[in-house]
């Protein structure tokens, strides 16, 4: 819940975006700038100087892509939308939430996550190829007062941002919208297949205007059929449709593997997105967990190489195009490393495990009988804080994936338990699937890293806290 002191900042700041925003629209060619000075106000230190000062360059060349960017969110997107966003991703979890995980990683003795992803439901309707989630079946579900269980304790902490995965999250919308309501100060992420968004729903979105969606979507209608099943194209370019017409924040999630890389990065399927309004990318590389998982989708060394070259291009003011992406692999070196075990994030799953990351499934803790602090002390949690970075290359970043000998150790010395919901899985048969791909990419990576010049993020590492340095 927001203290006295937040809702009055809260308030203070949506008069002023008010006021504001009617400038703006009125003139958003000569006006923009003036936003991007509310969102540094709103935001403090929580962003480095530079990147406002750089944005405002941006938005001041008529060429940049990030003006376009720019420019359609304020003509096409609702302005009540805009301002809850803005509210949550701005003050609640920019200004505020930034300082109490800053300052409870201190006080803890242990990682506190920027966000949170829980799964409300382990049910799906959709049967996609190498996913383990409609393998689950579906009856595992956390209840509403679990899930507000959740961001409550995680709001005390500081976590003001939360994702929602499965199965398909919207199947629980309801209850998400409830969250929505009750949370104005936190803003929440579905994860979602698009086969339950209809204009009741946009219209309840566009309500509560603290909740955006990515979509799933891998390039054409014949590259995202074939691994999700027929019509699913079809389906979630119908839901693009109506999300851009009442105004909403959503983008896509693209689980890149080794046959769609080149539909998912063409420019024919960035330039549809961003017709269809799509305003960010979220891009995951295949993990292959479960009994069913597919080792020949992870993607080549060769492939990684071209996906870490294509995604700054993407992502250039000269060269790319107005949709902010993100890849959660390749973009190691802006995060310093693995951002799981609490680091920056971590998993619940729908039978209430904590999970260190979605797609690591073990766990030692569970919520209906630990608190989330708890679990983030637990002896799993403990050993991701202990031990990140895994690689000081930050293109290799995962226990699993890279490092798989990183996850085979933390689990031999934690006990820690599979969590799949149908069949259990060993560490050893996990991290198996992955030796092979993290053998040949590490000297690609090697040379790749020492090729650049790489950024320096603000990290809190363990080994960096005096009683880190003492063990060393």
């Amino acid at each position: 819940m927001m203290t006295v002191k937040e809702k009055i900042e809260r308030a203070s700041a949506a008069v002023a975006f008010d006021g504001i925003y009617k400038y703006v629209k009125k003139n958003p060619e000569e006006n923009i700038i003036k936003l991007i000075d509310i969102a540094q106000k709103l935001m403090g230190g929580a962003f480095p100087e530079k990147n406002y000062d750089a944005f405002r360059n941006a938005i001041q060349d008529k060429d940049n892509v990030w003006r376009t960017f720019a420019m359609n969110i304020i003509n096409e997107c609702d302005g009540g939308v805009i301002k809850k966003m803005l509210l949550a991703l701005g003050l609640g979890a920019g200004v505020n939430g930034t300082k109490a995980v800053r300052a409870n990683r201190e006080k803890y003795k242990c990682n506190i996550p920027f966000l949170m992803l829980f799964d409300p439901t382990s049910a799906c309707n959709l049967h996609c190829k190498g996913c383990w989630s409609a393998e689950y079946g579906h009856k595992s579900n956390l209840t509403l007062d679990e899930m507000r269980s959740i961001v409550n304790q995680g709001t005390e902490l500081g976590t003001h941002l939360y994702m929602l995965t499965g199965g398909e999250p919207l199947i629980k919308k309801n209850e998400i919208l409830t969250l929505c309501r009750e949370n104005p100060d936190c803003a929440f992420l579905a994860y979602t297949n698009a086969t339950l968004i209809d204009r009741e729903f946009c219209e309840k979105m566009r309500e509560v205007g603290n909740l955006s969606l990515a979509l799933s979507i891998e390039g054409t209608e014949e590259s995202n059929d074939s691994r999700r099943g027929g019509g699913a194209y079809k389906t979630t370019v119908a839901a693009m449709d109506l999300l851009k017409e009442y105004g909403l924040l959503y983008g896509i999630s693209v689980c890149y593997t080794r046959e769609n890389i080149p539909y998912v990065t063409s420019d024919e399927f960035l330039d549809l997105m961003v017709s269809k309004g799509v305003r960010f990318g979220l891009y995951f590389n295949y993990m292959p967990v479960g009994k069913d998982a597919v080792v020949d989708l992870i993607p080549t060394p060769e492939q990684r190489v071209y996906l870490y070259d294509w995604l700054r291009t993407a992502r250039s003011g000269k060269t790319g195009k107005p949709m902010f992406i993100m890849d959660f692999q390749n973009d190691g070196e802006y995060v310093g490393g693995c951002i799981a075990g609490g680091r920056n994030y971590f998993h619940i799953n729908s039978e209430g495990d904590m999970e260190p990351c979605v797609f690591i499934h073990y766990s030692d803790s569970n919520i209906r009988s630990k608190t989330l602090l708890e679990g983030l002390k637990s002896p799993l949690f403990q050993a991701f804080w202990h031990n990140q970075p895994f690689n000081d290359n930050h293109l290799r970043p995962c226990p699993m994936l890279e490092n798989p000998q990183c996850l085979r150790k933390i689990i031999a010395e934690t006990g820690a338990k599979s969590t799949d919901l149908i069949e259990p899985e060993s560490a050893e048969t996990l991290c198996s699937k992955c030796d092979k791909f993290a053998a040949e990419w590490a000297p690609v990576a090697e040379e790749l890293w020492n090729s650049k010049p790489h950024p320096a993020p603000k990290t809190q590492y363990y080994r960096d806290t005096p009683e880190g340095k003492a063990e060393k």
